[in-house]
Protein backbone atom coordinates (compact mmCIF):
# COMPACT_ATOMS: atom_id res chain seq x y z
CA UNK A 1 0.00 0.00 0.00
CA UNK A 2 2.81 1.95 1.02
CA UNK A 3 4.32 1.71 -2.24
CA UNK A 4 0.66 2.56 -3.99
CA UNK A 5 0.64 5.50 -2.40
CA UNK A 6 4.18 6.93 -3.26
CA UNK A 7 3.21 5.92 -6.89
CA UNK A 8 0.14 8.29 -6.70
CA UNK A 9 2.10 11.11 -5.12
CA UNK A 10 4.72 10.61 -7.64
CA UNK A 11 2.55 10.26 -10.39
CA UNK A 12 0.86 13.71 -9.41
CA UNK A 13 4.09 15.55 -9.00
CA UNK A 14 4.49 14.63 -12.25
CA UNK A 15 1.21 15.69 -13.77
CA UNK A 16 1.24 18.60 -12.08
CA UNK A 17 5.12 19.18 -13.68
CA UNK A 18 2.82 19.28 -17.13
CA UNK A 19 -0.15 21.33 -16.21
CA UNK A 20 1.58 24.02 -14.55
CA UNK A 21 3.50 25.40 -18.17
CA UNK A 22 0.05 25.80 -19.82
CA UNK A 23 -0.99 27.48 -16.79
CA UNK A 24 1.52 29.85 -16.76
CA UNK A 25 0.69 30.27 -20.66
CA UNK A 26 -2.53 32.01 -19.33
CA UNK A 27 -0.98 33.80 -16.99
CA UNK A 28 1.53 35.77 -19.62
CA UNK A 29 -2.08 36.04 -21.52
CA UNK A 30 -3.55 37.63 -18.46
CA UNK A 31 -0.31 40.04 -18.39
CA UNK A 32 -0.80 41.00 -22.00
CA UNK A 33 -4.31 42.34 -21.06
CA UNK A 34 -3.16 43.69 -18.13
CA UNK A 35 -0.41 46.22 -20.15
CA UNK A 36 -3.12 46.42 -22.85
CA UNK A 37 -5.76 47.76 -19.93
CA UNK A 38 -2.94 50.26 -18.32
CA UNK A 39 -3.45 53.60 -20.38
CA UNK A 40 -7.37 52.93 -18.87
CA UNK A 41 -6.26 52.67 -15.36
CA UNK A 42 -4.14 55.92 -16.06
CA UNK A 43 -7.03 57.51 -17.56
CA UNK A 44 -9.25 57.05 -14.29
CA UNK A 45 -10.98 53.53 -15.24
CA UNK A 46 -10.70 51.01 -12.32
CA UNK A 47 -9.92 47.62 -12.59
CA UNK A 48 -11.92 44.57 -11.46
CA UNK A 49 -10.34 41.96 -10.12
CA UNK A 50 -12.42 39.32 -12.54
CA UNK A 51 -10.37 37.72 -15.22
CA UNK A 52 -11.26 34.99 -18.07
CA UNK A 53 -8.48 32.79 -19.36
CA UNK A 54 -7.87 29.93 -21.65
CA UNK A 55 -7.08 28.39 -25.24
CA UNK A 56 -8.71 28.08 -28.15
CA UNK A 57 -8.11 26.72 -31.39
CA UNK A 58 -8.09 29.07 -34.67
CA UNK A 59 -11.36 30.47 -35.69
CA UNK A 60 -13.37 29.31 -32.58
CA UNK A 61 -15.11 31.86 -30.05
CA UNK A 62 -16.24 31.44 -26.64
CA UNK A 63 -19.07 33.54 -25.32
CA UNK A 64 -18.70 34.67 -21.56
CA UNK A 65 -21.29 36.09 -20.11
CA UNK A 66 -21.02 39.18 -17.75
CA UNK A 67 -23.36 41.20 -15.29
CA UNK A 68 -22.75 45.28 -16.27
CA UNK A 69 -24.54 48.14 -15.18
CA UNK A 70 -25.98 51.33 -16.56
CA UNK A 71 -24.43 54.21 -16.68
CA UNK A 72 -20.61 52.60 -16.26
CA UNK A 73 -18.01 52.88 -18.85
CA UNK A 74 -16.80 49.92 -19.23
CA UNK A 75 -12.93 48.74 -21.12
CA UNK A 76 -12.40 44.98 -21.60
CA UNK A 77 -9.04 44.60 -23.06
CA UNK A 78 -7.64 41.21 -24.39
CA UNK A 79 -3.87 39.67 -24.62
CA UNK A 80 -2.38 36.50 -26.50
CA UNK A 81 1.14 35.81 -26.00
CA UNK A 82 1.85 33.60 -28.98
CA UNK A 83 3.54 35.40 -31.74
CA UNK A 84 1.91 36.21 -34.90
CA UNK A 85 -1.36 35.61 -33.59
CA UNK A 86 -4.87 37.91 -34.05
CA UNK A 87 -7.26 37.89 -31.49
CA UNK A 88 -10.29 39.83 -30.68
CA UNK A 89 -12.99 40.78 -28.01
CA UNK A 90 -16.79 41.92 -28.95
CA UNK A 91 -19.82 42.90 -26.42
CA UNK A 92 -23.28 41.71 -27.17
CA UNK A 93 -26.34 42.59 -24.80
CA UNK A 94 -28.80 40.11 -24.54
CA UNK A 95 -31.06 40.65 -27.96
CA UNK A 96 -27.72 40.06 -29.51
CA UNK A 97 -26.77 43.33 -30.73
CA UNK A 98 -23.08 44.62 -30.80
CA UNK A 99 -22.81 47.50 -28.03
CA UNK A 100 -19.11 47.99 -28.13
CA UNK A 101 -18.23 51.56 -29.18
CA UNK A 102 -16.75 52.55 -32.81
CA UNK A 103 -13.32 53.06 -30.86
CA UNK A 104 -12.60 49.28 -30.10
CA UNK A 105 -8.90 48.26 -31.29
CA UNK A 106 -6.88 44.94 -32.79
CA UNK A 107 -3.01 44.85 -32.48
CA UNK A 108 -0.40 42.87 -33.25
CA UNK A 109 3.39 43.33 -31.72
CA UNK A 110 5.93 41.10 -32.55
CA UNK A 111 5.23 39.52 -29.15
CA UNK A 112 1.92 38.80 -29.46
CA UNK A 113 -1.66 40.49 -29.92
CA UNK A 114 -4.21 42.49 -28.15
CA UNK A 115 -7.69 43.84 -28.20
CA UNK A 116 -9.93 46.23 -26.93
CA UNK A 117 -13.70 46.69 -26.38
CA UNK A 118 -15.45 49.55 -25.01
CA UNK A 119 -19.28 49.61 -23.82
CA UNK A 120 -20.67 52.55 -22.25
CA UNK A 121 -24.00 50.95 -20.76
CA UNK A 122 -27.42 52.12 -22.01
CA UNK A 123 -28.84 49.59 -19.09
CA UNK A 124 -28.53 47.06 -16.50
CA UNK A 125 -28.11 43.69 -17.63
CA UNK A 126 -26.47 40.57 -18.93
CA UNK A 127 -24.20 41.13 -21.80
CA UNK A 128 -21.94 38.53 -24.08
CA UNK A 129 -18.59 38.87 -24.17
CA UNK A 130 -17.47 37.03 -27.51
CA UNK A 131 -13.24 36.50 -27.90
CA UNK A 132 -12.21 34.88 -30.42
CA UNK A 133 -8.87 33.54 -32.05
CA UNK A 134 -9.08 34.66 -35.86
CA UNK A 135 -5.24 33.53 -36.88
CA UNK A 136 -2.61 31.89 -34.87
CA UNK A 137 -0.02 29.66 -36.07
CA UNK A 138 -0.69 27.42 -32.68
CA UNK A 139 -2.80 24.32 -32.62
CA UNK A 140 -4.46 26.07 -29.56
CA UNK A 141 -4.30 29.93 -28.16
CA UNK A 142 -4.03 31.21 -24.66
CA UNK A 143 -5.73 34.11 -24.19
CA UNK A 144 -6.76 36.69 -21.24
CA UNK A 145 -9.29 39.48 -20.53
CA UNK A 146 -9.31 41.97 -18.25
CA UNK A 147 -11.73 44.97 -17.51
CA UNK A 148 -12.17 48.44 -15.91
CA UNK A 149 -15.10 50.49 -15.55
CA UNK A 150 -15.65 54.47 -14.13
Amino acid sequence: MKNFTRLLVAAALGLGLFVSPARATVDDALSFALEAMGKYIKGGYTLREDTWGGDLPEKEAKAISHQLFKGNDYWFCMGSDVNGSKISIHVYDSDGNLVEESNSWQDQKADGSYAGAEVKCKRTGTYFLIVKIEKSSEERTSWGLVYSYK
